[in-house]
């Protein structure tokens, strides 16, 4: 997804209400901001998850946590167990 905003005279950036909501961004959420060539990269602050990796969902083009190489695949199976319990 691409889209423009517009870079205030206080050197301020709207993002995008899709943007905020797809990264579950609220009000007040700390962000890092690195210069990559000749691009701006912000990304969210989570002091509790810093230590993980990050990657592209070939299939939805969203950035999801890698996991680990142990890390056992979720099944439909254990989803519906996981869901039984709720109505």
């Amino acid at each position: 997804m691409t889209t423009i905003t517009t870079l205030s005279s206080k050197g301020q950036v709207v993002l995008p209400r899709m943007v905020r909501s797809q990264l579950h961004l609220a009000p007040g959420t700390k962000l890092l901001c690195e210069v990559q060539g000749d691009s701006v990269v912000l990304t969210p602050e989570h002091p509790r998850r810093s230590n993980r990796e990050y990657v592209i969902d070939p299939l939805t083009g969203l950035r999801v946590t890698k996991a680990r190489e142990q890390t056992e695949p979720v099944t439909s199976e254990m989803i519906k167990a996981l869901l039984e319990d709720y109505p």
